[in-house]
């Protein structure tokens, strides 16, 4: 008998997200235990002593957080792959998780997502300006890097899909959520995306609201 797994998140987090999708597209059922993890339930730290999400249950196992979580499915699923067959791929993909991860999430999420949503959630008052403007014009720099990624490549590591495309979604979803992806500057980068929101994986992220976060009017729009 299958254990049963429950995946303790917040849905406007990119990191939940990353495993929302991996799950997704390996067909595997899960639980939504979605947690305010700005408040530090009793129940998120009793698992995961860093208070922060995701965090994902299967029976007695308990995995902290994403790249653990991630590496737990691709080793115990195997299929689909999402870190590509080819050694060449699977090293490029970890590189652009770990580039999301640490200096996107750095460079823009760490201006725009704690101006425009973590400010809200903890009652830190208006987003300062100054840091709007520093996160915006860090993210086109980011977007001018992927339009020249995937203008030579089908996904973002290589011929097919990988976490690499679940990682550097999962961050520009929660941008997108708020209105600040210059899509119409960076039409590659528009179309990758686009491929990605017509996944089944994707539907769930879609559906996402939170109250008093209301997202930009083309957030769910597959051909927007």
């Amino acid at each position: 008998m299958t254990a049963e797994r429950i995946l303790h998140h917040f849905p406007l987090d990119p990191a939940s997200r990353q495993v929302r999708l991996a799950l997704g597209e390996k067909r595997l059922p899960f639980t939504d235990h979605q947690v305010r993890y700005w408040e530090r339930p009793a129940d998120l730290v009793e698992l995961n002593p860093s208070g922060l999400t995701p965090v994902m249950a299967e029976g007695k196992l308990v995995l902290c957080e994403s790249r653990a979580i991630l590496d737990h499915l691709e080793e115990t699923y195997p299929e689909p792959p999402l870190l590509g067959r080819d050694p060449s791929e699977r090293a490029e993909a970890r590189r652009l998780l770990q580039w999301f991860d640490r200096k996107f999430d750095y460079e823009v999420g760490g201006f725009l997502l704690h101006e425009k949503m973590e400010k809200r959630l903890l009652g830190l008052g208006a987003p300062d300006l100054a840091s709007l403007r520093q996160g915006r014009e860090a993210l086109r720099g980011h977007m001018v890097y992927l339009e020249g990624l995937i203008a030579h490549r089908d996904w973002l590591a290589g011929r097919r899909l990988s976490l690499a495309d679940f990682a550097a979604a999962a961050h520009l979803s929660v941008i997108d959520y708020f209105g600040d992806v210059p899509w119409k500057e960076f039409p590659g980068v528009k179309t990758w995306y686009m491929k990605l929101k017509s996944r089944p994986a994707f539907r769930p992220l879609l559906a996402d609201r939170w109250p008093g976060l209301a997202p930009a009017p083309h957030y769910d729009d597959l051909d927007f």
